[in-house]
């Protein structure tokens, strides 16, 4: 029995054991110890039984948690014997002096437990409390740090002691107010119940109206979703569709249009007296400029969406916009490379000036619609493909009078018609300059606003930008005396006959090149007629071209010597 209570109490030593345990006369049931054991297995052993009965079961429960609680206290009765007497009369007793003081009774004992113990709670229930910190601090309070080995036997003991100190306390705790804790849990079980009746009907309530809002809401939402999407889809479908159908409404009007040309132009060659629809160039580059307009709109939500996709898009593009296109510019571009008014022998008549006119007009007209967009800003934007044509053909003219005058630089017998012809090319493109300063800049179906277009605006002030002039004549004489000086230098290195005649007939040579300049620089007759007005070089040739005639006199006679 010793080695018993031994067991119980760690590494107590023996000369506490009479005390505690009765010593073996008491047959190690006697004094404190033993009653304090047999009341903790007791106790330990009913309250878990009474609360693991309780979970399964408040009726069950309330059985079998009495009948321990009635064990316990049965031996703690027992126990204690006539050391406690007193308290074993207050616990186990049914006197009558017990049950009118109960609370007061446990109030009073609790607070002097509280009182009388040695456990310091504080400590423990500290936030900062550190285990190993409180075991280093036990170790240093009982023992000299200088010592070897550490004597741990009695810290050990303290701890254990505290430890069975706190499940006494606890034991008497739940031994006491058994009843309150039962009729507590019983209480929560019923109220977890009751909740838990509750919540389930709420569940099921929200389960079914879960189910009704999925029927009516949740599927028919599904299906009008894909409701939805079919007739978007439709939608798109029916949109390409559209552009679809006005591409090749479109491109079957350009090809009657562009029929109209290619059988005009026929007719005039096989006949040579039907007369050319000129007009057509126009009517196609109004066409070419709507299926653009679809065609290079291909952001989500325009008109050209999705159309690159189509084979019937593609083959339009391929066999029809793209060659059409072409003939369009190669033919307005052949009309202004073929530009002639016919002043210079004399012949040309007003039907005839006004049809090449008209012509020109279209043709210019034409160029300057299916010019490029793509890639511009409208402020910046210029009529590229009218450009090109306008600059190659002044540019052909220049080439031809250069070579031509110098050849006759070199003969001077061909002089009078090589000046001749030159006066012509300027009258012509004096003409040309003052149809395109009478034809006004269309508004362009591609750019927005047409901020760059204003009431003054025509087709002649693109080109004048463009070549960085006043005016196209002023520039045909300028580039050709500054072509026309190493010409004239290159007579003169040569020399021979050719150099020795140019320079004795230098007088008569700056004199027909002066004639030439005046007589070049002034508008054909018949087409100053057609707008009512003077002709231009009838106020200018007292003195309004001297620069001009000066700088070409220059390049030829400067360049001669003395």
């Amino acid at each position: 029995m010793s080695n018993q209570n031994g067991g119980l109490l760690g590494g107590l030593v023996g000369g506490v054991d009479n005390v505690l345990t009765g010593g073996e006369k008491a047959n190690g049931q006697g004094g404190l110890l033993g009653g304090v054991g047999s009341a903790v297995g007791s106790t330990t052993e009913g309250v878990g039984k009474g609360l693991n009965s309780t979970t399964k079961g408040v009726g069950s429960a309330v059985g079998q948690t009495t009948e321990g609680v009635g064990s316990t206290v049965g031996g703690v009765t027992n126990s204690v014997g006539g050391t406690v007497g007193g308290v074993a009369g207050a616990a186990g007793g049914q006197g009558g002096a017990a049950k009118k003081n109960d609370n007061g009774g446990f109030k009073s004992y609790a607070n002097e437990e509280e009182d009388a113990s040695y456990v310091d709670y504080d400590t423990f229930l500290d936030p900062d409390f550190s285990p190993s910190t409180f075991a280093n601090t036990l170790v240093l309070a009982t023992n000299n740090p200088n010592d070897t080995p550490l004597d741990l036997s009695t810290p050990l003991s303290k701890v254990l002691f505290d430890a069975q100190e706190i499940d006494s306390h606890i034991d008497l705790l739940t031994t006491r107010s058994a009843i309150p804790l039962l009729t507590y849990t019983k209480e929560q079980t019923e109220a977890s119940g009751k909740i838990i009746s509750e919540i389930d009907n709420q569940v099921k309530s929200l389960n079914e109206s879960y189910k009704q809002l999925e029927k009516e809401v949740i599927q028919k939402h599904a299906e009008a979703d894909e409701v939805r999407q079919v007739a978007a889809r439709l939608w798109e479908t029916l949109k390409l569709g559209r552009s679809v159908g006005r591409c090749l409404q479109l491109g079957r009007q350009l090809e009657i249009q562009h029929s109209e040309i290619t059988s005009a132009t026929a007719g005039v060659t096989t006949t040579g007296s039907r007369k050319e629809d000129h007009r057509a160039l126009v009517r196609c580059a109004y066409t070419l400029i709507s299926l653009r307009e679809i065609l290079e709109r291909k952001a989500p939500g325009e008109e050209g969406h999705g159309l690159d996709k189509v084979n019937a898009i593609r083959s339009l593009q391929d066999t029809i916009i793209g060659p059409i296109e072409r003939s369009v510019r190669n033919t307005s571009e052949q009309i202004i490379r073929e530009f002639n008014i016919g002043s210079a022998s004399g012949t040309a008549t007003f039907a005839q000036t006004e049809e090449a006119k008209a012509r020109t007009i279209s043709a210019a007209l034409s160029l300057y619609l299916i010019s490029p967009t793509v890639g511009t800003k409208p402020d910046k934007w210029t009529p590229l493909f009218l450009l090109q044509a306008l600059e190659v053909y002044l540019r052909n003219a220049l080439q031809s009078s250069i070579a031509s005058l110098a050849r006759s630089l070199a003969t001077l017998p061909s002089l009078d018609r090589t000046l001749a012809e030159v006066s012509a090319r300027c009258q012509n493109i004096i003409a040309l300059e003052i149809i395109l300063a009478t034809t006004k800049a269309p508004a362009h179906p591609l750019l927005p606003a047409q901020k760059h277009i204003s009431d003054k605006s025509n087709l002649l002030q693109p080109l004048l930008a463009y070549l960085e002039t006043g005016s196209l004549a002023s520039y045909f004489w300028r580039t050709m005396a500054s072509n026309l000086a190493t010409r004239v230098q290159e007579i003169m290195n040569r020399g021979g006959v050719s150099a020795r005649t140019l320079k004795t007939n230098r007088n008569s040579v700056g004199e027909a090149i002066r004639e030439c300049v005046i007589q070049g620089s002034q508008p054909p007759s018949t087409l100053t007629a057609t707008k009512g007005k003077a002709p231009k070089g009838e106020s200018e040739k007292s003195g309004g071209w001297d620069r001009e005639v000066a700088v070409m006199v220059g390049s030829v006679i400067g360049n001669l010597g003395r």
